[in-house]
């Protein structure tokens, strides 16, 4: 079995934060996607990250760090950042999705699924809160890739899950780690006056 590669989205547009851009929000003293990049190459897998060509901090943002950087020109619709991602990557190998905006999930949570893809080769697993609610990261084994490869438009990776729900597994991460996304201004507030800082 091939290498399992990591694939962090990071091409869309944060349209809900009204002008911000939530992949800068810090966390932790740094940039949620930079947070979340090192989270990713802390797992041990090798990384590859989607961006947009009109959003330079956040390329700056991850410039130093080894991972591979894909630029996805027209990164409208939902499946342009996932097919221009899995593009690039060696075509036998099994691919951890990992959504950019997850401020919670640790480096232990991706180790754990990167660990249940070795075991179990041809399922899907999909990241859950701890009371069993779906969430991310989603890990795809080879046979998926022509399907993912063939999504066009708004048709996103949900479509696939739907399709093959019965090679599908949930795999329970702590507390809400699968389920915390956070895309508007208030979304942020509540998270850091609860108390959150992010995943260490």
């Amino acid at each position: 079995m091939a290498e399992a590669q990591i694939l962090i989205l990071a091409a869309g547009a944060s349209a809900r934060m009204r002008g911000a851009d939530k992949l800068m929000e810090p966390v932790g003293g740094v940039p949620l996607l930079r947070h979340v990049a090192r989270t990713a190459l802390a797992s041990g897998a090798p990384v590859s990250l989607t961006l947009p060509p009109d959003r330079p901090a956040r390329l700056a943002a991850v410039q130093d760090l080894p991972l591979s950087r894909i630029l996805v020109a027209d990164p409208s619709g939902l499946s342009a950042s996932l097919t221009a991602g899995l593009a690039r990557l060696p075509p036998e190998a099994p691919v951890l999705l990992l959504l950019a905006d997850l401020p919670e999930i640790t480096a232990d949570d991706l180790r754990r699924m990167l660990r249940e893809m070795r075991e179990t080769p041809e399922m899907i697993l999909r990241g859950a809160a701890s009371d069993g609610t779906p969430g991310h990261p989603v890990c795809f084994p080879p046979w998926l890739r022509a399907e993912l490869l063939s999504l066009h438009g708004d048709e996103g990776a949900r479509a696939v899950l739907a399709r093959h729900a019965d090679r599908l597994r949930l795999l329970p991460l702590p507390g809400r780690h699968a389920i915390t996304d956070l895309d508007t201004p208030e979304d942020w507030a509540a998270w850091r006056a609860a108390g959150s800082s992010g995943a260490e």
